[in-house]
């Protein structure tokens, strides 16, 4: 692997005690092309802008598709949290867009050599992480809608803090009216930035009313819930944890596989199951409803304190973070930050 390093760095310019999300980036990137039918050219590279053309065809024909996974600092090294899932999930979305797979092996040195150059942009600050977002995407340069034969993976990561301005409290949601994100056959279980476009009208519109983000119901009759935001979505309902089943509408997040896991170890009933804006409404009126929360790589566990559906408000534990979702955040936290035994071996230190 080619690595060629900046000079000087940018890390004296970095407030590390005060960061967004996305908005800072470490001194370099990782960049691999795929051409003649193989992965060639793997390198590590100063971080800034790179050269297209306007007819790269990604642009056009959004042949594309990211991940995003965090590194923690911890007493004993860096830990990057279960690697193996993340791209195991970027490889099925390659599939849904006929982009060409990457090896584990050769997703892994790139992250590693990443790390190791970049090791002091990971913020030591608890809470705090260091964002990961692998890409691909299409780089033949043509107008007409074919699959590329060439593509380019990248790498680039950012020092972050909270990924909800609300930190870690309860947020408020509202569903999706009559906007659809995805239907079963489309893109929905794939990261692909055209899922993410078909959110941001919705996202802006709810906002507007004064909530963090939309309850997303499922395309068809719009009774269902699929996720909200950026997050899977749970539902502690008298002591069984219930979240919408992977059907092939809603992503498969790494988060919500480690809130199954856990639960089950903890005894805790879980259900993946259809759950209809209904059932949730009747449980909360026949107070059944515990608590709600999201789940995401991002934000980890995201408490939800309201839901409003049409002209029903269903305020969920007083509108106060619930224990379990408490309890779940301190343990990932705690495992991804090296304060708590990692007992399923879900971190990658290096």
């Amino acid at each position: 692997m080619q690595i060629i390093k900046t000079s000087p760095s940018r890390l004296s310019e970095t407030d590390f005690e005060h960061l967004g999300f996305g908005e800072v980036f470490s001194d370099h990137m990782f960049s691999m092309e795929y051409m003649n039918g193989e992965w060639t050219l793997p390198q590590i590279i100063p971080f800034g802008k790179i050269e297209i053309l306007p007819t790269l065809c990604s642009l056009h024909y959004g042949q594309v598709v990211f991940e995003g996974l965090k590194a923690f600092y911890s007493k004993d090294g860096i830990n990057i949290f279960r690697p193996e899932k993340y791209h195991e999930r970027l490889n099925k979305s390659c599939q849904r867009l006929c982009i060409p797979e990457i090896s584990y092996d050769m997703f892994m040195e790139g992250l590693v050599e990443l790390l190791k150059l970049d090791r002091n942009w990971v913020p030591k600050k608890k809470g705090y992480s260091l964002y990961i977002r692998p890409f691909v995407f299409a780089t033949d340069s043509f107008l007409g809608v074919k699959v590329s034969n060439t593509y380019r993976f990248m790498v680039v990561t950012s020092p972050v803090g909270a990924y909800y301005k609300e930190g870690f409290n309860p947020i408020r949601l509202m569903t999706s009216g009559n906007y659809a994100r995805s239907i079963k056959g489309g893109l929905g279980a794939a990261k692909a930035p055209a899922n993410y476009a078909a959110s941001l009208l919705p996202a802006e519109e709810a906002k507007k009313k004064g909530f963090s983000q939309v309850l997303w119901l499922d395309g068809i009759e719009k009774k269902y819930i699929e996720e909200s935001g950026a997050m899977n979505v749970f539902f502690l309902m008298d002591d069984k944890l219930v979240t919408p089943s992977l059907e092939g509408t809603i992503l498969e997040g790494v988060t919500r596989d480690t809130v199954i896991h856990l639960a089950k170890d903890w005894g805790v009933d879980v259900e993946e199951r259809k759950i209809s804006i209904d059932e949730v409404i009747s449980a909360s009126n026949e107070d059944r409803l515990k608590e709600v929360f999201g789940t995401g790589t991002a934000a980890v566990i995201s408490p939800v304190g309201e839901i409003q559906h049409k002209n029903t408000l269903v305020k969920i534990n007083g509108g106060k973070t619930g224990a379990f979702a408490q309890k779940l955040f301190d343990e990932i936290t705690g495992i991804q930050c090296g304060e708590r035994e990692d007992r399923f071996g879900w971190c990658y230190s290096v």
